[in-house]
């Protein structure tokens, strides 16, 4: 007869077989479990990579192409909405593949796929701004980075579009991830111009100032086309561009008082001939906008009193002259009253023009300062707060908005 000792032993190495055979059971669990984590571990983290990197691509190429907006835009475009979408779809393209990818020597995007034109319109339910594909005039663009295109072929080789391969997430059947990135560049409208205490910057606005019928009338299509700007060289000559001009030199005209031939005084009261020339050359500089509220020319609540100087005159021939073919912002008048310097001129906006011709010698009626319409963008616009995008605005930079 086995005593109790004996009879508790055997029970106890009976039980220690049964549990090493559940601990070995566990352990096969437990080490799929472990893998099951390691592959959403990883592969997340891998997912999470490639669409950071997408997204970097997606935000550089929407911005590249974006900086060509303003080239196809308004009245004074200097090149077809064809010619600019596809300059805007080679910088697009190119820098996207600028952009490294961590499977892949760099990112893709077809231009013609994966880069849409459209405009910014504000929505004032949601209280956030609209992005509408293929509406024009065109002021937006709209890049997508794919990695989610699927092999026609199992012996194809692996596109740059192609599908994410997984790593260790193929234990659990997933081989594959589609990933899609989206990025939106836009010009923003503007209301003004401003230059911050302290800085170096300039807003480059002309102190010359031009009716606004007479502007309404040369968008209308009133004017001439005698000279032709080249967006590759910034270089006029001679010849029509398809877009019109106009003389902002007065000739006797009676929206201007006697003594005032359109120069206005952005700063001082007391502008020099040397003040002028240097605004038309440089801009208005910190010191000029000083004397503004805010250091601020901005319009969206309401027009400017603005006191006039005394006229154009030879003395800024050669500034304006070094300057021919540069944008630069106008501001338009509606009235002005007082002669000389006491005159005192109602601006109401700013808008785009370049000039391309001078001529300030000779009679009165054969002094000129021809402009044509430009689209103006500069740093120091001020983002317009009304929402809207008018034919002849002046933009801030193209910017990331979505």
């Amino acid at each position: 007869m086995l005593n109790y000792y004996q009879t508790r032993n055997r029970e106890q190495r009976g039980n220690f077989k049964s549990r090493r055979g559940l601990v070995i059971v566990l352990a096969a669990i437990l080490m799929v479990a472990m893998m099951g984590f390691t592959a959403l571990v990883v592969d997340f983290g891998f997912i999470s990579l490639i669409r950071n990197e997408m997204q970097t691509a997606a935000d550089a190429s929407a911005l590249a192409a974006g900086m060509e907006l303003a080239d196809g835009y308004g009245p004074g475009a200097v090149r077809t909405q064809s010619a600019m979408m596809t300059k805007a779809q080679s910088a697009g393209a190119a820098i996207a593949a600028a952009n490294p990818m961590a499977d892949r020597g760099h990112a893709y995007l077809n231009s013609t796929r994966d880069l849409e034109f459209g405009k910014q319109v504000w929505n004032p339910s949601t209280q956030q701004w609209d992005f509408q594909s293929g509406v024009g005039p065109y002021t937006a663009v709209r890049t997508t980075i794919r990695r989610d295109q699927v092999a026609q072929n199992a012996n194809d080789a692996p596109a740059l579009d192609g599908q994410l391969s997984l790593f260790f997430a193929r234990v659990i059947g997933n081989k594959t991830a589609s990933c899609r990135t989206k990025a939106v560049a836009a010009l923003k409208p503007g209301d003004g111009v401003k230059v911050t205490t302290g800085s170096s910057a300039t807003a480059e606005v002309l102190p010359i100032a031009l009716d606004q019928q007479t502007w309404t009338n040369l968008l209308a299509g009133t004017g001439s086309d005698d000279y032709s700007y080249d967006p590759a060289t910034g270089i006029v000559s001679s010849g029509a561009d398809g877009i019109k001009e106009v003389n902002i030199y007065p000739t006797g005209s009676a929206n201007l008082p006697p003594g005032n031939r359109g120069t206005v005084d952005f700063g001082s009261s007391n502008n020099s001939t040397a003040d002028l020339s240097r605004q038309i050359r440089y801009g208005l500089n910190a010191s000029d906008l000083s004397y503004f509220p805010n250091h601020e020319i901005r319009f969206d609540n309401g027009p400017m009193i603005i006191n006039g100087d005394t006229g154009i005159s030879a003395g800024i021939k050669d500034d304006l002259a070094a300057i021919i073919g540069k944008p630069r912002a106008m501001p338009l008048f509606t009235s002005v009253s007082g002669p000389g310097n006491n005159a005192m001129y109602t601006i109401v906006k700013l808008v785009g023009v370049r000039i391309v011709s001078v001529k300030l010698t000779g009679s009165p009626s054969q002094k000129e300062v021809i402009v044509q319409p430009a689209t103006f963008v500069s740093r120091q616009v001020i983002t317009s707060t009304n929402q809207q995008v008018l034919p002849d605005s002046i933009f801030a930079p193209v910017r990331l908005v979505q």
